[in-house]
C-alpha cells in the first residue's frame, strides 16, 4: 500500500513539473453543446515532428484525468510504456446522461447515445486530425462511465483497443456481451478491478465476470486481467488499478527484465538474436509503433549469447547496433568479438579501433576498445 502511495504521489510530482493540462471546449453538433477537455501531450511532443503516439481517452476526466495522466508520463519516463496523448472529457455535471441506457435493449439511449457519437464520430477524429496519433486507441472509465466503454467493444472495428473498467457498474447483459465479444477479439487489452470495501453489488458482479472470463476457452490474441485489491474501497481502488493496467496493457513494451533474461534468454535453444528482433516486431504489431531497440536490450541479448557462447550470432546482432546506433561503439564491439572468437584477429583488431572512434556507451570506453585491440596486438606479437 506504501509502494502504491508513494508511486501516486511520484506521479502527481512528474506531471506538476514537467507537463502541462491543455484546456479546450469542443464544441459538439451530435450533443448540441460544448465540452470542456483535458489533453497532456507527450513531453517532448513539439521537438518529434516524425513521432506518433497511442490516444488514451479518460472518461470522468474530472477527478481520472490526472492520475491517469501521472502515471503515463511516469511509465513513459521509465520507458515502460510508449508517450502517449491523454485526453480527460469533464462530466462533473453530464455524467448520468452521458451513460444513460434503455432498460429493454440495455443499450445507449437519448443523451447516452449522443455521447457515444460524440466520442466516436466528432471527438476521436477530431484528435487524429489535430495531434499526432498512433493506431493505438485506450479508454478509461470508472463506475457508470466503466460500463459505458464497453459499448465501443461491440462495434464490428472498434476504435478503441484498449479498455480500462475500474469498479464497473455492469449493465444487467454487461458481462455476457463482454465475454461473448472477448472470446474472439483480436489485439485487444482488458482490464478490470475491484476492492474487498467496494459497493457490494459492483464487487460480486466484477468477481463473477472474471470467473466466466476464466472458464473461457483461451484466447491468445486477447489481453484480460483483472484484480481485486485488499482493503481499497471504490475510490482508492482507482490509484492502485491505473498503473497496474498499464502494466498489463504494455507488458510486451517493457525492457528485458531480469526474469527475462533468466528464465527465457538464457535457456533458449533457438536462435537469442532472432528473438530479440522478432520481440520488437511484435511490439510494432501489437502497438503500431516502430521503436529504435534499446541499449540494455542488446546488452541483456549478447550477454545470453556470450554466456551460452553462440558466437554466430554475434555478427548480426552486431550490425542490428550499427544500424540502430550508429553513433556509438557497441555494434563495433559485438563485431569484433564475433571475430575473435571466430579465429579472425585481425578483423576483430579493426572493428575494436573503428569503434575506439565513436561515442562510448554503457560498459564501453575507450579505454576498454583500447585494451582490446592493444591485448590482439600482443597475443599475436604485432
Amino acid at each position: 500500500m506504501k509502494k502504491s502511495i508513494l508511486l501516486i504521489m511520484a506521479c502527481c510530482l512528474t506531471i506538476s513539473g514537467y507537463t502541462q493540462a491543455i484546456y479546450e471546449s469542443f464544441r459538439s453538433i451530435k450533443l448540441d453543446q460544448s465540452r470542456e477537455l483535458k489533453i497532456q501531450l507527450p513531453r517532448n511532443y513539439k521537438k518529434n515532428v516524425d513521432k506518433t503516439y497511442p490516444v488514451i481517452l479518460v472518461l470522468d476526466g474530472d477527478y481520472l484525468f490526472e492520475p491517469v495522466a501521472g502515471n503515463v508520463d511516469y511509465f513513459s519516463y521509465w520507458e515502460d510504456m510508449p508517450e502517449s496523448i491523454v485526453v480527460g472529457i469533464n462530466q462533473r455535471k453530464t455524467r448520468t446522461d452521458d451513460c444513460r441506457y434503455d432498460l429493454a435493449e440495455y443499450l445507449p439511449d437519448q443523451k447516452g447515445a449522443q455521447f457515444f457519437e460524440f466520442i466516436g464520430q466528432e471527438l476521436m477524429p477530431y484528435l487524429d486530425q489535430t495531434y499526432r496519433t498512433a493506431q493505438l486507441k485506450i479508454i478509461v472509465g470508472h463506475d457508470f462511465t466503466a460500463n459505458f466503454i464497453n459499448y465501443f467493444l461491440f462495434k464490428d472495428n472498434p476504435i478503441f483497443q484498449g479498455f480500462i473498467c475500474l469498479s464497473p457498474e455492469f449493465a444487467p447483459p454487461m458481462k455476457e456481451r463482454i465475454a461473448n465479444v472477448l472470446s474472439s477479439a483480436t489485439d485487444v487489452w482488458y482490464y478490470t478491478a475491484t476492492a474487498t470495501n467496494d459497493a457490494d453489488n459492483i464487487k460480486k458482479d466484477a468477481i463473477a465476470f472474471n470467473e466466466q472470463m476464466e472458464a473461457l476457452e483461451e484466447n491468445p490474441d486477447m489481453h484480460f486481467f483483472f484484480d481485486n485489491f485488499d482493503e481499497s474501497s471504490h475510490y482508492t481502488l482507482v490509484g492502485r488499478g491505473i498503473p497496474r493496467a498499464l502494466e498489463g496493457i504494455f507488458e510486451m513494451y517493457r525492457p528485458i527484465s531480469k526474469k527475462t533474461y533468466k528464465e527465457v534468454l538464457l535457456p533458449l535453444e533457438t536462435s537469442t538474436y532472432d528473438y530479440l528482433v522478432d520481440m520488437y516486431k511484435t511490439t510494432e504489431k501489437l502497438y503500431g509503433i516502430k521503436r529504435q531497440i534499446r541499449v540494455n536490450d542488446f546488452i541483456a541479448v549478447s550477454t545470453a549469447i556470450e554466456k551460452n557462447e553462440k558466437w554466430e550470432e554475434l555478427e548480426p546482432l552486431g550490425k542490428l547496433a550499427i544500424k540502430e546506433h550508429p553513433d556509438v561503439m557497441l555494434g563495433h564491439y559485438y563485431l569484433g568479438m564475433f571475430y575473435e572468437q571466430t579465429g579472425e584477429p585481425k578483423k576483430a583488431m579493426r572493428a575494436y579501433e573503428n569503434g575506439f572512434q565513436l561515442a562510448e556507451i554503457a560498459f564501453l570506453t575507450k579505454d576498454y576498445m583500447l585494451d582490446k585491440v592493444n591485448k590482439i596486438k600482443d597475443d599475436f606479437g604485432w
